[in-house]
């Protein structure tokens, strides 16, 4: 049964609480997501540049603590408050967000995105804390180490997947919004955030690269991927399509991908990979490695 108004502040609070108690700084957040307490500056022209040094509450995820009687000022001073923000990126735990949207609508799949990208980069997501979102989402903790800082971004891995790093929060487990509850995923709350793999934490931190064009060279497309195909030559069963999938990004990636397909294909098929599935293959690589946007946002 969901909670009625009066008590939802009660129970967002005691989550906040429990999760201050685990190290993860917390703050109250409204049912719209945002912070629950205005800026005291709220219409001065100081408000953008200060963080919190005023002393007074309203500072967003920049008043995030883990300290229970500061916990319990804030939502005293927000009464109304239906769930708490987790701030990212701050320490112990330096928590790493990562946010799988789902849009039936559109047919993302954020979930297969990062799967592929786990496929091309050669990374493996760690059983870790998963918390269920109202729209059928899921956001995936982990931890970063203290020297690398992890920006925000909003589609730039891949279509769907939204990253809050610092500077930037998750709601909770157990925040009630405007569109429902976030809970823990089934068999995840006993675990603890785990570390972020240091391929994908790579593909974290790097600068953008604006796309590669294709370039116009003396050399054959086949002599320019001519290592990549004995990559795939070289596959034994059980790894054909994982050769595959990493040659035909690289090669989409340095801009020959298109004219490579062919070559890369019958490669496919000369290690035993039926046509049909090379081809497959090779065009979600195509997919993945081109227009993918970059962006910020704050809250998932």
């Amino acid at each position: 049964m969901a909670p009625t108004d009066r008590q939802t502040p009660t129970l967002a609070l005691a989550h906040a609480l429990a999760a201050a108690g685990r190290g993860l700084p917390v703050f109250p957040l409204s049912a719209t997501k945002l912070p629950a307490l205005r800026s005291p500056h709220q219409g001065e022209r100081t408000a953008t540049h200060c963080r919190g040094e005023c002393g007074l509450p309203g500072h967003g995820v920049h008043d995030a603590t883990t300290d229970p009687a500061a916990v319990r000022a804030l939502f005293a001073a927000a009464p109304r408050a239906a769930g708490y923000g987790i701030a990212c990126g701050r320490a112990p735990h330096r928590l790493i967000g990562i946010d799988l949207d789902v849009d039936p609508a559109y047919g993302s799949d954020a979930a297969g995105s990062l799967r592929q990208l786990a496929l091309q980069h050669l990374f493996t997501i760690p059983p870790t804390v998963t918390v269920l979102t109202p729209s059928g989402g899921r956001h995936l903790w982990l931890t970063g180490p203290a020297d690398a800082t992890v920006p925000n971004s909003a589609g730039r891995l891949a279509p769907g997947i939204d990253i809050r790093g610092y500077g930037g929060y998750l709601v909770g487990p157990g925040s009630v919004t405007a569109h429902g509850r976030y809970r823990l995923a089934p068999g995840t709350a006993h675990l603890a955030p785990a570390p972020c793999p240091r391929a994908l934490l790579r593909l974290l931190t790097q600068p953008r690269r604006p796309p590669t064009a294709t370039r116009s060279t003396g050399s054959a497309p086949d002599r320019r991927g001519e290592g990549l195909i004995q990559f795939v030559l070289a596959a034994h069963e059980g790894q054909r399509n994982t050769r595959l999938f990493w040659a035909a990004c690289r090669a989409y990636e340095h801009g020959f991908g298109n004219a490579l397909a062919d070559a890369l294909t019958a490669a496919a098929v000369r290690t035993g990979l039926p046509e049909h599935e090379a081809r497959a293959t090779i065009a979600s690589a195509a997919r993945l490695t081109t227009g993918r946007n970059g962006g910020t946002n704050d809250a998932a």
